[in-house]
């Protein structure tokens, strides 16, 4: 089975840059270092890190500045965002960090971009005034970045250019949890992330409605589906267990993890799922997966087969930093 796996799946890693067990933001960001060089050392495609504002547990606020940091210590793993949260930027400002990004590194940047705030109402109003009434202007600056990105932006009918133009081109996806943003994926050529661990449905629908609707663009010509999923890989599944008590715990301490992964496990027919004492819910039990690393790839290949993609973009948080290395390290083996 693992020469399989290993051959088959396109594995990532989605870093929301956690701040465990009370570690300092300069500890956290030299973890993601840390991780983002074991990743590529084992075998992972790409390293994507997260946009939040005004969360104390997270230290990512600017994906753009990490992903220079991190792209200047590793050596051939692709660098995202997961994702730049459009509506509270100038599209030129976006498309001239991220080509800046792609001439320091060519051909390894993807641009990931999204359509949630990204922190709470005052954070978001601090950080661009009116959130709603930038999202409800989505679809003109998806409009207006990927013109800029294609070279074919006007302003008040004059070329704009998004400098500097890097020769090989950036890769463009959006991410989301629902319909409406696999429908801006498709409407302007972009990949498209299902955020599997945030989301309360199960993504067929939101990926049926993307490959549908999908019209080519200048940089793509076909419909990429990759999905995000949140899983904790230890090397028994009392071990598993019990690093997920130990994370449940460290919340009830007031050490908050993000995302939130409770005491769901896989067994090894994986239509068997255990609950927890805090009796988690079914969708929780979509959104993670604890377990063995035969155990949880059986439930990735169930994702995998249910929307019909080979990327998955991997988040795990881990009780502690050793532990969420050895998360990655135990799936990527199998």
């Amino acid at each position: 089975m693992g020469a399989n796996i290993s051959g088959k799946y396109n594995l990532g890693v989605l870093d929301l840059v956690p701040r465990l067990n009370g570690a300092t933001a300069e500890q956290a960001l030299q973890q993601s270092v840390t991780l983002a060089q074991r990743a590529e050392t084992w075998g992972y495609s790409r390293y994507w890190t997260s946009e939040h504002h005004d969360m104390d547990e997270l230290a990512s606020a600017s994906p753009e500045v990490l992903l220079a940091h991190i792209g200047a210590r590793t050596n051939t793993i692709q660098l995202g965002s997961g994702a730049v949260l459009l509506p509270h930027y100038s599209p030129l400002k976006v498309a001239e960090s991220f080509r800046l990004l792609a001439a320091l590194y060519p051909g390894r940047m993807e641009l990931g971009l999204g359509r949630a705030p990204g922190g709470g109402p005052h954070a978001t109003m601090a950080l661009s005034g009116n959130y709603l009434q930038h999202v409800s202007k989505l679809p003109e600056s998806l409009a207006a970045l990927t013109e800029l990105l294609e070279d074919r932006y006007t302003y008040e009918e004059h070329p704009v250019t998004a400098r500097p133009i890097p020769e090989l081109p950036l890769s463009l996806w959006m991410l989301g949890t629902n319909v409406k943003s696999a429908e801006f994926a498709a409407r302007f050529g972009m990949g498209y992330v299902f955020g599997q661990f945030m989301s309360d449905a199960d993504g067929t629908e939101a990926v049926r409605r993307y490959r549908e609707g999908f019209i080519p663009s200048a940089h793509r010509k076909e419909p990429e589906v990759m999905v995000a999923v949140s899983i904790l890989c230890a090397e028994t599944e009392e071990e598993a267990l019990s690093w997920s008590r130990e994370m449940t715990k460290n919340r009830g301490a007031g050490g908050e993890e993000v995302p939130r992964q409770p005491d769901i496990h896989t067994r090894t027919h994986p239509d068997t799922i255990a609950h927890d004492v805090d009796h988690a819910s079914e969708t929780e039990a979509q959104r993670h997966y604890t377990g063995t690393p035969l155990q949880i790839w059986e439930k990735l290949q169930q994702v995998s087969d249910k929307l019909g993609t080979n990327r998955l973009l991997v988040v795990t948080a881990g009780p502690d930093y050793e532990r969420r290395l050895a998360s990655y390290r135990l799936l990527a083996e199998a």
